[in-house]
């Protein structure tokens, strides 16, 4: 075989085995690429994905309550009151030293009880929860004129103590808070005439 021959030859080869690895190769992927297609969605899975997502669920806005169903009271000497907003039906302050608030809130219906509120307010002052056996030792029932109001009376521990004293009532289909949260001292100082700020609370049209 002549050398010109040869070398046609040669480069016939090299390209018959370029177009087979193109060929076999593009085989391959082409295989690859079927196996893992996915599959069309079924007519239940397009509906539900074309669907609108789902709507929250409204909140309830806080009641409002007014005339004959607004909670009312008689400030002891020396305290202020200034209406609130949202939840907050009003903001009450005691003549006394050192921090402390007071805050009357109301909420509808019966707002998960006094169990699960007062274990909420236990955990604000750092208090592990309580059992209902423990709830019914720690309430005081104070008689008004509005019903019976539950009050309880709860002191953190160690150095810096804060006191929390809370009445909670059921009045006209609102379960109305009143509550003092703040230092210890402050609140000790402020706590009879709290009381008798719960015992004054009435249900009426008028002051």
């Amino acid at each position: 075989m002549r050398p010109s021959t040869h070398h046609a030859f040669t480069v016939q080869l090299l390209v018959f085995a370029l177009a087979s690895m193109l060929f076999f190769g593009s085989g391959c992927r082409r295989d690859e690429i079927t196996h893992y297609r996915v599959k069309k969605a079924s007519g239940a899975m397009t509906a539900l994905a074309a669907r609108p997502p789902m709507a929250r669920e409204e909140v309830p806005p806080p009641p409002s309550p007014s005339g004959a169903n607004a909670l009312k009271w008689t400030l002891p000497k020396g305290w202020t009151d200034a209406a609130g907003s949202g939840t907050r039906y009003a903001t009450l302050k005691p003549p006394v030293s050192g921090r402390v608030d007071v805050s009357v809130v109301v909420l509808p219906g019966p707002a998960a009880g006094d169990l699960a509120n007062v274990n909420r307010w236990r955990g604000q002052i750092g208090l592990a929860p309580i059992d209902e056996h423990a709830l019914s030792a720690a309430r005081t029932a104070v008689k008004t004129k509005a019903g019976i109001v539950s009050m309880y009376d709860f002191s953190s521990e160690g150095d810096n103590k804060s006191r929390l004293v809370a009445g909670l009532a059921v009045i006209e289909g609102n379960t109305w808070f009143v509550k003092m949260l703040g230092e210890a001292g402050a609140v000790g100082a402020a706590r009879s005439d709290f009381t008798r700020l719960l015992r004054s609370l009435r249900l009426d049209a008028a002051d």
